[in-house]
């Protein structure tokens, strides 16, 4: 009688899994070395022109994971803009713009950085500056976009997942323990109150009318002329240079012959900025599926963290 064979399968996976473990350890571990000795894990090469990348949705700290999301921090990206500032070599910022929005703080974090910096700035929309991507584009002192890139979508959404009738569907109750009577709102487990999206509506009014003011100081443009365009609609670069909200059709090239004469340079060194990625962010990045999304409002292609309980979520 022959010996059953041991199944080497089940061994195999667990080795492999454990070397993944170990992998992923070592890197955290050397990760916070570089962090610690290496400007925070942010690579700053040398260069006349620092390029910034502003790449996906914008929040405060992009959090990273096994599955990580591309997003573009605020605390990094001013850090990077106070670098080339302080950079006597550096001439010139470029930021390269491929973004839907995001929240609205760090947006306009960025936006106010780009403002104070005492060097000539550049944006290049490549194929998404819409919403806050938008806004940050207008702050700095000139905006190239491709003639087929998405852009303006000037606006801000409130969205949120309600769960009330599910939750009525199963039988389940929602124990409401406040210390304020608008403590939960815009609780996924509740129905708003008209008062509660009153309140909820005006905040996002007044978010809008900072967005159209930033652009029309930014764009020189009149408040009246900027609400006009504040529908939420996305425009391809081509219509966004007719209406007025960007300056030139283009790329890369094009953006580099633009500071080469205005700055009056013989020749253009891209020192290009950006975060080092862990060792999760590399494994996540070869799952990841980068969608497209069009129409969705700033920071609507999003995390999808709204498809988690949470409470009501603004973003521009």
């Amino acid at each position: 009688m022959k010996k059953k064979q041991p199944e080497i399968k089940e061994y195999r996976w667990g080795f492999f899994i454990a070397v993944l473990i170990v992998l992923g350890f070592l890197s955290m571990i050397f990760a916070g070395l570089i962090s610690l000795f290496s400007n925070n894990g942010i690579s700053y090469p040398s260069g006349n022109i620092a390029m910034i990348p502003v790449k996906g949705v914008i929040v405060t700290d992009a959090e990273t994971g096994l599955i990580s999301i591309t997003a573009a921090s605020s605390t990094q990206i001013v850090k990077m803009i106070e670098k080339a500032d302080n950079d006597n070599a550096i001439k010139g910022i470029i930021f390269e713009i491929e973004s839907p929005g995001g929240m609205v703080v760090p947006t306009d974090e960025i936006g106010q950085a780009i403002k104070k910096s005492n060097k000539t700035t550049i944006a290049w929309i490549r194929s998404v500056g819409a919403s806050g991507g938008y806004w940050i584009a207008t702050a700095t002192d000139r905006i190239f976009a491709n003639k087929m890139s998405v852009t303006g979508s000037i606006g801000v959404i409130g969205s949120y997942l309600q769960y009330s009738g599910l939750l009525d569907r199963f039988n389940i109750t929602y124990e409401r323990l406040i210390s304020g009577k608008y403590k939960d709102m815009g609780s996924p487990y509740k129905d708003m109150t008209i008062e509660e999206r009153e309140i909820f509506q005006n905040m996002i009014d007044r978010m809008r009318e900072s967005f159209i003011y930033e652009v029309s100081q930014n764009r020189n443009m009149s408040y009246e002329a900027v609400e006009k365009l504040a529908t939420g609609q996305v425009y391809l670069g081509y219509e966004a240079k007719e209406i007025g909200l960007i300056d030139e059709i283009g790329g890369k090239e094009e953006v580099k012959q633009y500071l080469m004469k205005k700055l009056n340079l013989t020749e253009i060194k891209i020192a290009e900025y950006r975060k080092e990625k862990t060792f999760f962010e590399k494994l996540s990045s070869v799952f990841t599926d980068n969608s497209f999304y069009i129409g969705k409002g700033i920071g609507a292609s999003l995390v999808e963290k709204a498809e988690q309980p949470g409470y009501l979520s603004i973003w521009s």
